[in-house]
């Protein structure tokens, strides 16, 4: 039997599959900063992330075909990521939510569901 096509209700509810939660959109914007990008790079660029986190997401990013990983087989282990044709077409797409985020971070940091836990 065949896997079922999900069915979205418009096209924001399926960018969000693909980029949902907090580390996602997060990467992608590390890797369409110019990559190819290191995995320590990106565990630097995305602060917080753990790094069972940024394997999982990776790989969820590589299998959704947004970003490709080249691993060059090499001791010490050297692998990097780029994003694909799919890829930088989600990042021209997202470009204007971060413009927007960074011309408001401010006002966002103060918003009342933004409050820093103590």
């Amino acid at each position: 039997m065949g896997k079922r096509k999900k069915i979205y209700s418009c096209g924001l509810e399926a960018a969000l599959a693909v980029i949902g939660g907090k580390w996602k959109f997060l990467i992608l914007f590390s890797v369409m900063q110019g990559g190819p990008v290191r995995f320590g790079d990106l565990r630097r660029s995305v602060a917080g992330i753990s790094e069972k986190m940024l394997i999982q997401e990776l790989k969820e990013l590589e299998l959704d075909g947004i970003v490709s990983r080249r691993d060059y087989r090499e001791v010490p282990p050297r692998v990097d990521y780029s994003l694909t044709s799919f890829g930088r077409d989600l990042a021209v797409a997202t470009r204007p939510l971060c413009e927007w985020g960074t011309r408001h971070i401010d006002r966002i940091g103060s918003l009342p569901t933004q409050a820093a836990a103590e």
